[in-house]
Formats: structure tokens, sequence, C-alpha cells
């Protein structure tokens, strides 16, 4: 009885250990040849008025005197921060992304670089992704620069998972020209848990800046008219969704034809 039952715990525990390796390889992206690829484009609109901007009172904050240099400051030292952008009913700042496409096109990245310039972070909204084993040791997945003369920045990245923050790194830039890479810190990013990657200043903590995290090479990022297009797709039925940080998300089914267009437009109601 004894026997039976050691060996039917042993029976259990390789079916756990071989399961968890599946699942593991389930989302891999494979990365191959795409033969006759179609693309899905379309635009995001938003329905509603945007949020007004947060106007912002650099007079209570550090480095008063560089902070005011920014662009958008108005008549004392007020600047106004729009967290959602959209001209004419177009969203912008809204990234469009396939979900659980397992294999495609190669990677094709390039390094995201987040400059924290004049007391703000550009780009506003980005994709990151996980780096690999080779890219955790080299680095080149993601990338902060401070371009700010004599002024000491904190760039603070988190995961966030509704209400929630998890800390994935913290790092002083106290002169101008120096640059965190924090590909190994984004090497912890689970599939399951992390989606939405938030980054702050906590010298400034009025400089922010988001990013969706991406498993697969199938992605965009809509401009100020609200466009987006996404190319060499293997011919199929996708889930696509449109995401922004501050508007929420929404999902669509679209079949994608070899060497054609799927037309495909995205509506996000304002909160």
């Amino acid at each position: 009885m004894i026997r039976k039952t050691l060996i039917g715990l042993l029976v259990i525990s390789v079916a756990l250990v071989f399961g968890s390796a599946a699942f593991a390889k389930k989302y891999k992206y494979e990365e191959g040849a795409v033969s006759n690829g179609g693309s899905i484009s379309g635009t995001v609109s938003l329905k509603g008025n945007p949020p007004p901007p947060i106007m912002e009172d650099l007079n209570k904050g550090k480095n008063v005197e560089f902070c005011t240099t920014h662009p958008d400051t108005k008549k004392g030292g007020i600047r106004p921060r729009s967290k959602v952008v959209a001209k004419g009913g177009k969203l912008s700042g809204t990234v469009v992304f396939i979900e659980n496409l397992a294999k495609g096109k190669a990677w094709d990245w390039k390094t995201v670089n987040f400059d924290f310039k004049t007391c703000d972070i550009f780009p506003k909204v980005s994709v990151i992704r996980k780096a690999s084993k080779a890219e955790k040791k080299a680095g080149g997945v993601l990338k902060i620069t401070n371009q700010d003369p004599d002024i000491l920045h904190n760039p603070h990245g988190y995961s966030v998972v509704g209400a929630n923050r998890k800390t994935l790194f913290n790092k002083p830039l106290p002169s101008k020209g120096d640059v965190a890479d924090v590909s190994k810190n984004v090497a912890r990013f689970k599939k399951k848990k992390d989606k939405h990657f938030f980054l702050q200043c906590d010298q400034h903590n009025f400089m922010e800046a988001d990013a969706r995290i991406v498993w697969n090479p199938y992605f965009a990022v809509t401009g100020a008219d609200g466009s987006f297009k996404i190319g060499d797709i293997p011919a199929g039925k996708y889930k696509v969704t449109a995401w922004h940080p501050y508007v929420g998300e929404v999902t669509s089914e679209v079949t994608v034809s070899g060497g054609a267009d799927a037309k495909q437009d995205f509506t996000l109601t304002a909160k």
C-alpha cells in the first residue's frame, strides 16, 4: 500500500514537472520566416471627452528655476499635464498588439530609451519586453538617460497590477549624460502577471511615463491621428487589443489573409 502511494506521488510529481515545462514552452515566442504575410491597420478613437489636464504647480517641487523652463509651463510656474490626448476624437499613445501569438516574424527590437529632459519623460507611452538571458547580461533592452544639466533624477520603475505597484528598479542619475541600463531588472517579467510598466522620477514625482509589456513583435503605438499598422502577420485569426494606460482596453477578433490588409478600428470610452 505504501509502495503504491509512493509510486503515485512520483507519477504526479513527474507530471507536474513536465506540465510546467510545457506551460513555459507555450509562452515562449518562436521566431521564423513569414511568407505572404498580411497586416492589420486602423484607428483608435475616444468616446467622450478626455479628462482635463493636471495643472502642476512646479513651484512646490525641486529645481523650480530649471523645471519651469519646460516649454509647456504657463504663467506662475504652472504646467498642464495631460494623461489622455485625443485630437478630433482620435486617441494617441494607445498600444495595439496581438495577444498570444506563439510564432511569427523575428523581433526587430531597438533599445527603448526613456529620456529625462526638462523635468519630463519622453516618450510618454511606449512598449517594453522581457530581456532574454543574453540580453540580461549584455543589456540593451531598456535604458534611461538623464538629459538635464546639473539636475539629479531618480528613475523608479514599477510593474503595475490594479492599485498595486511592484518596484523593478530605482536608479539615481545625478548628471547629464548618465545612463541606467535596466535590462537585467526587466528580465523578471512574468507573462501571467506583468502587463503595465510605469516609470516615475522620485525627485520630481510629476515626471511620469507608461509602457505596455509585450510578448511578441506584433504591436504598434498610435500617433497623434490615432492610426496604427501592424505588418508581416501570418494568415490566421487573432485577438487584437488596444490598450491605453489611463482609459482601459478593448479586444477584437481579427482575421488576416495572406498578403492582405485587415481593417480594424477600436473605440475606448473616457472614464
